[in-house]
């Protein structure tokens, strides 16, 4: 996605860099930014399931440069395959410093998650296209 898509498309997840989430070089932790990632890939996967979902996997993480404390963080799911019972949504997350307006993609990643019943067993993804 160029830094023009970026600015066009509706974030999944859009979260301000806070030092509590940061090392003391003020470098975010990545395992934060997988986790809004995750959240914001949950958010994408359960609306399309239209119910419970679970990840079962993150592949393909790459991280292109740091976030700083008080970066604009703005992650974006485009739903890639859905199976019978689950789907893969690809995630990126672009940054953009407090103060000025221009992004970068930060992080990218493929989040796998299963559609759950009641029970938490998998269930069929019902009404949805099937890849």
């Amino acid at each position: 996605m160029n830094k023009e898509r970026a600015a066009i498309r509706d974030p999944a997840i859009r979260v301000i860099a806070m030092p509590a989430d940061a090392n003391p070089d003020g470098d975010i932790f990545g395992g934060w930014l997988m986790s809004i990632m995750d959240s914001a890939a949950g958010l994408a996967a359960a609306r399309h399931a239209h119910g419970r979902v679970a990840t079962v996997a993150m592949d393909g993480v790459q991280f292109h440069e740091p976030v700083k404390v008080g970066d604009e963080v703005s992650v974006y799911a485009t739903i890639e395959r859905v199976g019978r019972t689950s789907i893969t949504i690809a995630v990126d997350a672009w940054r953009r410093p407090r103060h000025s307006g221009g992004a970068s993609k930060v992080t990218e990643a493929k989040f796998t998650f299963v559609a759950l019943d009641h029970n938490g067993r998998p269930r069929q993804i019902n009404g949805q296209e099937q890849a």
